[in-house]
């Protein structure tokens, strides 16, 4: 249906082949594009996985030792020692480009590099289990600030990939074999055209020859 909507002509023959160069190039780019998308975020989830491994086993182990806390300290107390944190932290946020894809880029800075400063209450009134709760989180939240990144970096690989393999499918299936069909068509109009001209030629100049042939005779006579 698509080649009987184009002009069979040769400057539309022109322009279908070099459309029809650029798609097939663009349809190798994109494959590349889309495999290379892939790779990266296959090695992004292995990363994911691991990290959240790594997080989860913090949270439960400064869950754990907040429990403990709770249990050796009155209410009052604990609430008390977390009122008035010491340390403050400075999120920083960037990105960079991978691909065509703008992932995200954490980090952060601590107001003091005492590593003590993370425990905002003195030690005479609290359990050690609090502390522990406390170093359990600290330690973990540089792993969970990146566990952030990549799976934001994910989600955003996953919608490019997703693009990316519906323009791949566009080309590959529809706008590639179009163009094809509309040069089969125009070159087969063309071809067709070309005969008939040549036999119609050949009509006249039969037509031509044997006209001459008569006026000789009759001038003979």
């Amino acid at each position: 249906m698509a080649a009987k909507q184009v002009n069979p002509t040769r400057m539309e023959l022109t322009r279908l082949k070099k459309k029809l160069m650029t798609a097939v190039k663009g349809h190798r780019l994109l494959k590349d594009k889309r495999d290379e998308l892939m790779r990266q975020f296959l090695d992004l989830v292995r990363q994911d996985m691991d990290l959240r491994l790594k997080v989860e086993k913090g949270i439960r182990d400064a869950n754990r030792n907040f429990v403990l806390a709770k249990a050796g300290m009155s209410e009052e107390t604990l609430r008390t020692a977390l009122m008035a944190p010491k340390q403050e932290v400075y999120l920083k946020a960037d990105k960079k480009n991978v691909m065509s894809v703008d992932i995200p880029v954490f980090d952060y800075d601590t107001r003091t590099a005492d590593e003590n400063d993370i425990y905002s209450y003195g030690f005479a009134f609290t359990s050690s289990d609090l502390d522990g709760a406390v170093k359990s989180l600290s330690d973990v939240f540089p792993e969970m600030l990146k566990l952030a990144e990549v799976e934001k970096s994910c989600q955003l690989m996953a919608s490019e990939i997703e693009k990316t393999r519906r323009r791949v499918n566009a080309l590959e299936h529809v706008i590639i074999p179009q163009t094809q069909e509309g040069i089969r068509y125009i070159t087969m109009k063309l071809d067709e055209n070309e005969r008939s001209t040549q036999v119609r030629l050949m009509k006249v100049k039969d037509m031509m020859l044997e006209d001459a042939h008569k006026y000789r005779e009759k001038q003979s006579s």
